[in-house]
């Protein structure tokens, strides 16, 4: 069930079950309107452990980061700050109990992750008979629909026909928040025509491509991170969301890596294939405009280092042919908080 304004949310629209002409009444609601415009008023924080190791307020600072596809819920005594970023077609939902605290975000990537995502997330953050209220923030995606769609803004009456990443992910998880039982305040939705400009030649980008979480407060802002904040074992982790796509134990799930209760992360072993080593071979051999093609769902709109991220992965399963290897004994890779924050391998 949604709340807007600490108000059931319902269209007027004969097909209000439906996730599409309830995303565009969302978006057109004066509440989240006028809260999507502040939230595109604050500065974008950019976290990076190396800059801020120095500050007193850093070294003491617990964050959590996740990826693609990743979620983590975390509890507010023991986490003071939990982000992602590099969303572009992708978006980030963050899920908080108001009276506890606990706090789960994720990546989501594919309206396949929705329906058993959301159960994932809200496994620890709400109670069995359904009580808690919960306020949530939607971040991220933009306005990826193919050029002759695309006019400058969130289109309420042509929306059936945009072909994007994005819309139908947005459709989705607003269709599976009004089915379920627990009451989701819906604070942010700073998603689709929101999130978006564009340039002098009529190009859509995102304005943000991620977030950060203040777990005590609740306060979300805009946020991007550096190679030294998305830890610990970026590039494992990142070679794990695309062999999860052919794995079936992780189908429709998103991808598990952050134990609440031990503070602790956990990444679950995955295999890679020679096929997959052969298509790394293959991706260095090619410019960055094809990898951009071939492996993007937005190639106009990614990150910098989105190329260089994607040789670093290849680089690596070059080197480490056999996962096992990675994984030994099929065990998992563990890293706990150093006194400083950071993360430490078990």
């Amino acid at each position: 069930m949604i709340y807007v304004g600490e108000v059931p949310f319902s269209t007027d629209s004969w097909s209000s079950s439906q996730g599409s002409e309830s995303l565009v009444a969302l978006m057109e609601h004066p509440f989240l309107v006028s809260a999507s415009s502040s939230f595109k008023d604050i500065p974008e924080r950019k976290f990076s452990v190396s800059e801020e190791s120095g500050s007193e307020r850093s070294t003491q600072s617990r964050c959590v980061y996740i990826f693609q596809r990743e979620y983590a819920t975390v509890d507010p005594t023991r986490v003071d700050l939990v982000g992602t970023d590099e969303a572009t077609t992708c978006v980030g939902l963050v899920i908080r109990n108001r009276r506890s605290g606990m706090t789960s975000v994720a990546h989501m990537d594919s309206p396949n992750v929705v329906d058993i995502g959301l159960t994932q997330m809200l496994s620890l953050v709400v109670d069995h008979n359904f009580n808690a209220e919960l306020d949530v923030h939607l971040i991220g995606g933009f306005e990826d629909a193919s050029p002759q769609h695309a006019d400058g803004g969130f289109r309420s009456k042509s929306h059936k026909n945009l072909d994007g990443y994005s819309f139908p992910l947005c459709t989705k998880i607003v269709e599976t928040l009004q089915k379920r039982r627990e009451k989701f305040h819906i604070q942010t939705l700073h998603v689709l025509g929101h999130n978006t400009r564009w340039d002098s030649e009529g190009n859509a980008y995102p304005i943000f491509n991620g977030l950060l979480v203040e777990t005590s407060t609740g306060s979300i802002l805009p946020a991007s991170f550096d190679r030294t904040s998305r830890c610990p074992d970026e590039i494992v982790r990142r070679i794990r969301v695309t062999t999860s796509f052919k794995d079936p134990s992780w189908k429709g799930r998103l991808l598990e890596t952050y134990n609440t209760r031990t503070d602790r992360f956990v990444i679950a072993p995955c295999s890679w294939t020679i096929s997959q080593l052969h298509i790394a071979l293959k991706l260095q051999h090619l410019p960055d405009s094809e990898i951009l093609l071939t492996c993007s769902t937005s190639p106009s709109a990614e990150g910098p280092d989105f190329v260089d991220n994607l040789r670093r992965q290849g680089d690596y399963l070059i080197q480490h042919p056999d996962w096992r290897n990675t994984f030994p004994m099929k065990q998992p890779r563990v890293f706990e908080r150093t006194a400083g924050g950071g993360w430490t391998r078990c």
